[in-house]
């Protein structure tokens, strides 16, 4: 009798999809008095559903008061799900008017400060010989334009050097004009510049030491040689950098790539100088997508040394890692909070405010997401008011219907003492959707959010005592190392069931915690938990 009355209630709840929609149930007896009803009434937790019983009582779970099934869903359209009173206040569900507005996004990337690239010279040796003196004796040096670097002597440099005086001293009648041209171009290609020659041409004195100059200002990079090193041809001598302009390097994600555009400014921060922001444009963005990290390369300008906010000039290290921070806007589009948004597994979905506890799902497509918003493309209408808090629940509720539709030919059965749930039973279909939601939190960097649900989580978790507990922690990476030995368990334990569920499960061999941290989500891309946007696509699929 329990049964029929259990099977009772969840058609009563009368969520159907579309176009498949339940049939009403016969009544099992004739119409019975008021009286009867109440005798016969199916009584249910209002925040666990699927506690329900025949007699007045208490949850089994949260100790609350049963009350009597709502059968308001018997009328209720397809889509949808209706709520008691009671459902409502308990899972406290509130609503957000979908509107027209703008769309914020904060972007957190990290790079590092680098030198110009179109500024940085490779100086290398253009004659064998061997190092006879060195002006610049370390790495970090500044140099000015034509300033000597080093003295190498080189026979091959005394030869040429030669050839060019004997036929200086020939006189323009005895030799070609051609040939004086040739010995000319061997000595500016194996090293003497023009002011070298003209020193030549004046002392007729040829020597063999060939002095290696700046070709602009700049700092030393790097020294490859030393005193009284042989030196062949095209070997490295000095690298060198123009520091007066740095560039911030930093990977953007694909999905961040809608958002950035040239001339957008970046909030540079570096740990070498705390508490100084540095603002930059955006001046490119390298349309090479690297298929590997999933990311591609974008670069801000900044001037070096660079003013703080006390007037004192700062100049910024080579190659220091640094943090960006790009504060976004787009155009007033249609947007609905994030938190309205849940992943079914078939795509995103949500849920309508139709007046008097009835609640309609809707498919989304979906564009940019903001911070707090994201875009709406189609599925829902402006002026729509859509549930914000309590929709796992709702959606959990949705389930149990589901889960309750007979099949052809007969009645739902039942499940023995000890025996595994069924493959998609509600308890672990709601376990599934809350540590879905949990998850997508985090991997958003989305602190608040993680909180505004744990409640939901831990509720959906009691059933399953031997889950570790999950605390909220302090701080985005507290909850996340809380989170990981958490997920990973309810990853194994939805293992057996993820193709009903259909659900995925990655691995993160990085994890903070144990290395092995695991994860429920549906579909892809792949969002990891344990690190957000700092490495979104840590991880693999475990088959």
């Amino acid at each position: 009798m329990k049964r029929i009355f259990l099977l009772s209630l969840f058609l009563s709840l009368r969520f159907v999809a579309a176009g498949q929609p339940l049939a009403t149930p016969a009544p099992l007896a004739p119409a019975p008095s008021p009286l009867a009803s109440v005798a016969h009434a199916v009584y249910q937790c209002p925040m666990h559903p699927w506690i329900q019983s025949d007699h007045a009582g208490k949850c089994t779970i949260c100790g609350m008061e049963l009350v009597i099934a709502s059968h308001a869903s018997a009328t209720a359209p397809a889509n949808t799900v209706a709520l008691a009173p009671s459902q409502v206040t308990t899972i406290g569900v509130t609503t957000t008017r979908v509107s027209r507005q703008p769309l914020a996004r904060t972007l957190r990337v990290t790079g590092r400060i680098d030198d110009d690239d179109t500024r940085h010279r490779i100086l290398a040796a253009r004659v064998p010989g061997r190092v006879e003196k060195l002006f610049v004796t370390y790495a970090g040096q500044r140099v000015v334009a034509d300033a000597p670097l080093a003295e190498i002597y080189s026979t091959e440099m005394l030869t040429a050097q030669r050839v060019y005086v004997e036929r200086r001293k020939s006189g323009a009648g005895a030799i070609p004009a051609a040939e004086m041209a040739a010995a000319r171009e061997r000595l500016l290609e194996i090293g003497l510049t023009g002011p070298d020659i003209d020193e030549l041409d004046r002392t007729l004195h040829p020597t063999a030491l060939l002095t290696v100059r700046a070709p602009m200002s700049g700092t030393v990079v790097a020294k490859h040689v030393y005193e009284g090193q042989y030196v062949q041809v095209s070997d490295q001598l000095f690298e060198i950098g123009d520091f007066s302009h740095m560039w911030f390097v930093f990977d953007a994600y694909e999905q961040d790539l809608p958002w950035l555009r040239a001339g957008e400014t970046v909030d540079i921060t570096t740990r070498a100088f705390p508490g100084v922001v540095i603002t930059a444009p955006i001046d490119f963005i390298d349309p090479n997508f690297n298929e590997t990290t999933r990311t591609t390369k974008v670069r801000a300008i900044i001037p070096n040394p660079h003013p703080g906010m006390d007037g004192e000039e700062h100049v910024l290290p080579h190659r220091v890692l640094a943090e960006g921070h790009v504060e976004v806007d787009a155009a007033t589009v249609l947007a609905a909070p994030r938190s309205a948004v849940l992943d079914s597994g078939g795509g995103p979905v949500a849920y309508v405010d139709l007046g008097n506890g009835s609640y309609e799902q809707r498919r989304l497509l979906l564009g940019r997401r903001g911070d707090s918003l994201v875009e709406i493309l189609s599925g829902l209408a402006d002026g729509e008011r859509v549930v914000t808090n309590g929709a796992l629940l709702i959606d959990a509720q949705a389930q149990l219907a589901r889960e309750a539709e007979p099949l052809p030919g007969g009645p739902v059965s039942s499940v023995a003492p000890g025996d595994q749930p069924a493959p998609a039973g509600s308890g672990l279909a709601a376990l599934a959707n809350t540590a879905i939601e949990a998850a997508d939190a985090l991997a958003s960097d989305d602190y608040a959010h993680f909180l505004r649900i744990l409640p939901a989580v831990n509720t959906a978790a009691q059933n399953y005592p031997a889950l570790p507990k999950l605390d909220p922690g302090s701080d985005l990476k507290s909850a996340r190392r809380s989170f990981e030995p958490w997920s990973t368990a309810v990853a194994d334990l939805l293992k057996p069931q993820r193709a009903q569920l259909g659900l995925k499960i990655f691995q993160c061999s990085m994890s903070p915690v144990s290395h092995t941290g695991r994860w429920v989500q549906r579909g892809e891309p792949l969002k990891n938990p344990f690190f957000g946007s700092a490495m979104a696509d840590c991880g693999e699929e475990v088959r």
